[in-house]
């Protein structure tokens, strides 16, 4: 026993020298319960609304103030024409809007009934469901105060439109998301075992001994897994369309560009993290915990970024996989061009581009 408690003893003195295997054991465990406790919530916070006040009385502005007061929007705009909501919804900058007809408090004081609108962005029908119940509390609560010095009741009749997802389906959020799920842990995922696979199996030497310079070792490594991520992202599509009748309102061109876009920026991440990491096991945990959970978690596939913590809404603006949900729902859903997600694209090409040019400076460190 002395004998099997010294050798215990000896593991725990490996255990704790072991950088990666304490990472393993408290790093991730840590890491994981900070993300589900902050991002995995169905409250919604600050959400953006629009506003379009064709009457902008006292009845409306009081309305407007109980909105903003509690707590759980943010108003981004004040429009004076109706053809200001529809350019909203489809640059994404409200998810709300509510809208007050002309001669609003007349009508209440007159005729005792006047009407307000209220429009969500359904793409996300959990949160577009959420935030019309919101609006509709707030505005029945002010009705319930404005009865009570009236003997004769006043009522606001509440019109209500789903935009994009009228029937609130929730395939409409899963497709999308799950394109870019796909595309992140295929391509990225097999292209970071890809070079990792060759280091470890002393094939690399014979790569590095060709005539082929670093980028295009990497750009024929990389090559295949953008044709399988295309034909795969086409296939989750056409699924979509066909069994789930997901719409593609916007151009086919623009979409297959931008999905185009996005794989080489899978791939060239996954390059990077296979030229960093010194075998396959290790480019497979770290391919697992930079991609896929925060790709779940914090690209607003499943829950809103609107709704987690700042400090996690920093740290989703490296991720590559927010940028591209935007842009595939609002070219599916909404019809967008590519004035609507030209700042998205922007920034894919830029992620891209970083990508590929740390992945060759740390290949050539290699080579060296």
């Amino acid at each position: 026993m002395k004998r099997w408690f010294g050798f215990v003893r000896k593991e725990f003195y490996h255990i704790l020298r072991d950088r990666r295997t304490m990472f393993i054991l408290i790093g991730m465990p840590l890491v994981q319960i900070l993300l589900f406790g902050f991002a995995v919530t169905n409250e919604i916070r600050e959400a953006r609304i629009g506003i379009l006040d064709l009457s902008r009385d006292e009845h409306t502005q009081e309305i407007r103030n109980k909105l903003m007061a509690s707590g759980y929007f943010r108003q981004v705009a004040d429009w004076q024409r109706p053809e200001q909501v529809e350019a909203g919804f489809k640059s994404g900058d409200v998810k709300v809007v509510l809208i007050f007809e002309e001669d609003f408090g007349q009508n209440l004081k007159r005729e005792g009934l006047a009407h307000v609108q209220i429009i969500t962005d359904a793409t996300d029908p959990n949160t577009g469901q959420t935030l019309l119940s919101y609006v509709s509390t707030i505005i029945i609560d002010y009705q319930r105060e404005l009865n009570q010095p009236y003997q004769l009741p006043l009522r606001i009749e509440v019109e209500t439109q789903m935009r994009y997802n009228p029937e609130l389906k929730g395939v409409f959020l899963f497709v999308p998301g799950l394109i870019t799920i796909i595309l992140m842990l295929v391509s990225a995922l097999m292209t970071s075992v890809s070079i990792a696979r060759e280091k470890e199996m002393g094939t690399m030497e014979v790569l590095l001994a060709s005539p082929m310079r670093p980028i295009q070792i990497i750009l024929g490594k990389v090559a295949p897994y953008v044709l399988l991520g295309l034909l795969i992202a086409l296939g989750v599509l056409l699924i979509g369309y066909f069994v789930f009748d997901v719409p593609v309102k916007g151009n086919l061109l623009l979409l297959a560009a931008e999905g185009l876009l996005f794989v080489i920026t899978v791939l060239s991440l996954g390059v990077l993290i296979s030229i960093v990491s010194p075998n396959q096991q290790v480019a497979l945990m770290v391919s697992m915990m930079v991609l896929m959970m925060p790709t779940i978690l914090l690209s607003g596939f499943m829950f809103p970024i609107e709704n987690m913590p700042p400090f996690l809404q920093y740290i989703s603006l490296i991720i590559p996989a927010r940028w591209f949900i935007v842009i595939i729902k609002n070219i599916m859903l909404k019809g967008s061009g590519i004035e609507q997600i030209w700042q998205e694209t922007l920034i894919l090409f830029g992620f891209t581009v970083f990508y590929i040019v740390l992945a060759i400076r740390r290949f050539k460190v290699r080579l060296a």
